[in-house]
């Protein structure tokens, strides 16, 4: 723990920061299509070309490494998220959001699923520390929607009393639910209900006013 703090609290150079950028994204794509437990340290130095030196100036362990992908993965949904929820201002802009979750798992193939609920799936049971993490990382993802929400809901399209918290936890798992079976069945249509089914969640709490 130690050796990790003094890793971790060691001031970068730009050069040393876009090599940890670049060993983080290189782990990630590795973490997506085969999980975190079947890559190796060996492997991700040699996708990214660095000695085992290089690689534990930036990492304590594989563990670490692994903390850096979920964070990274996370910041990567927020940033999607952001871009559609950032400025909701309307029902039409929640749909919006929902075909971009849509659009997002058709463009993957129908392969690798959620990078994070994946992990999530994967580490819960292994790994406290990734668990709190994932955890956080299912919360920050829901904070974003909900603000989005609550901005809804200061404009008065939603009812006084919508519980936006709530709602929000509901989309994610709704969103989740749905990239499984699609994952499983290879077919888009499960995520398609899903999305549908937390939009017309939302619409349960539409002001009267709109």
């Amino acid at each position: 723990m130690g050796r990790e703090t003094t890793i971790m609290n060691r001031p970068l150079t730009p050069r040393g920061a876009a090599t940890k950028r670049r060993i983080v994204a290189a782990a990630a794509e590795l973490v997506y299509a085969r999980g975190a437990e079947h890559v190796s340290l060996d492997e991700v130095m040699d996708i990214t070309n660095t000695s085992k030196s290089q690689l534990y100036h930036y990492f304590a362990n594989k563990e670490a490494l692994v903390r850096e992908v979920i964070a990274l993965q996370t910041s990567r949904i927020v940033e999607a998220n952001a871009a559609y929820l950032g400025a909701l201002d309307s029902f039409a802009a929640l749909r919006a959001w929902g075909d971009m979750i849509v659009a997002a798992y058709r463009a993957s193939g129908g392969v690798g699923g959620c990078p994070v609920g994946s992990l999530a799936n994967e580490l819960s049971t292994r790994s406290e520390d990734a668990r709190l993490l994932l955890k956080q990382s299912f919360s920050t993802w829901a904070t974003v929607i909900a603000n989005g929400l609550r901005r809804m809901l200061q404009d008065g399209q939603l009812r006084p009393d919508a519980d936006v918290d709530g709602v929000a936890i509901a989309m994610v798992a709704a969103v989740q639910g749905g990239i499984l079976l699609a994952k499983t069945a290879r077919d888009a249509r499960s995520l398609e209900c899903a999305v549908d089914m937390a939009l017309a969640y939302v619409e349960r709490h539409r002001s009267c006013r709109t």
